[in-house]
């Protein structure tokens, strides 16, 4: 006979100590009475005394202690058809990847933390549907919704700083392959989650919000920067010069953006497109000065929205069986 609880059948062992300690109280208090009355007059002075009778609650006890032991193992036998659901929010996560991502005015940089703040969004949300859009000058759709969030930890890693053919930030053209990522007609249980440090060259973010407000799609932004901002490490390879006779050693330190001027381009975060974006369609904005960022206000949203049921199948489970041993303590 299986148990969904096994672990807890040790608690049958509760049932021998139960009688026994049951056994040594009545010796005892026979012992009490015996010493003021003798057992001539036991008859008038405890009518109800019968020696068979405390063996047989001694026993009782034992079989009340056992029953209950294993009714908390939970005994299954038998099988019983059940229909499983699984309900949830369609979660798609936007991630701004341009050059300035790679600023280090956050441990490791505002990619390394971005990243790392969708990873614990999608394992404090268990059971949602999710998805991956890379935002640069132009976006790629990295994964349509999924149920499977191991995906979105797979493909983060393969996510670098300018990495995408047209280099920039254009936020709406995002958005815009996010809202197409969801299902038409549904409402209520779609969010979009942009992790950006705002710097938006693109512009035109009017219209697609407005889109994605009467389509009932929320907004929650995460700004990742600091407002004193970082200069901006060119990825490896960009800005040497070529190999030859006359080339230079490389430098131990990355090679920095530089403007028209040759002056180092200092990147700050831009928080005024990130919470028009979130206040136009319902959402919150949360600024994030670390991987370490509290999630709590946006995953609570999250959690508190409508859901929507994404499959169902009908599984043949062990009937749970536990209410006999459990009558049969309530017998005893």
């Amino acid at each position: 006979m299986p148990f969904a609880d096994p672990d807890l059948l040790w608690l049958a062992v509760a049932a021998p100590l139960a009688a026994w300690a049951a056994h040594r109280l009545w010796r005892r208090r026979v012992a009490a009475d015996a010493a003021w009355a003798s057992r001539g007059l036991w008859d008038r002075l405890l009518s109800g005394y019968r020696p068979r009778r405390l063996a047989a609650q001694v026993a009782l006890l034992a079989v009340a202690v056992l029953a209950v032991g294993l009714a908390l193992a939970r005994p299954r036998w038998g099988t019983v058809e059940r229909e499983v659901e699984r309900r949830g929010v369609d979660v798609v996560f936007v991630l701004d990847s341009s050059l300035s991502m790679n600023a280090r005015d956050v441990a490791g940089s505002r990619l390394f933390a971005a990243k790392t703040l969708i990873r614990r969004l999608v394992r404090e949300m268990p059971g949602n549907r999710v998805a991956l859009v890379q935002a640069e000058g132009q976006s790629l759709v990295m994964t349509p919704l999924t149920l499977d969030g191991a995906v979105i930890d797979l493909l983060l890693d393969a996510i670098a700083p300018g990495s995408l053919p047209v280099a920039g930030t254009r936020l709406a053209g995002a958005l815009e392959q996010a809202l197409e990522l969801f299902d038409p007609g549904g409402r209520g249980h779609r969010v979009v989650v942009l992790l950006s440090d705002g710097e938006d060259h693109g512009g035109g973010l009017g219209p697609v919000l407005d889109e994605l407000a009467r389509e009932a799609v929320v907004i929650h932004a995460i700004g990742v920067g600091t407002m004193q901002g970082a200069p901006v490490p060119l990825p490896e390879g960009a800005g040497e010069p070529p190999a030859g006779r006359f080339a230079r050693a490389r430098p131990a330190e990355p090679e920095l953006k530089r403007d028209a001027e040759g002056q180092v381009v200092i990147s700050r975060l831009e928080e005024e497109v990130l919470a028009q974006a979130a206040e136009a369609t319902g959402g919150v904005y949360l600024r994030a000065a670390g991987a370490g960022a509290d999630l709590a206000p946006l995953v609570a949203r999250i959690e508190g929205m409508a859901t929507r049921r994404f499959e169902s199948e009908t599984l043949d489970t062990r009937a749970e069986r536990f209410q006999w041993p459990l009558a049969l303590a309530a017998a005893a």
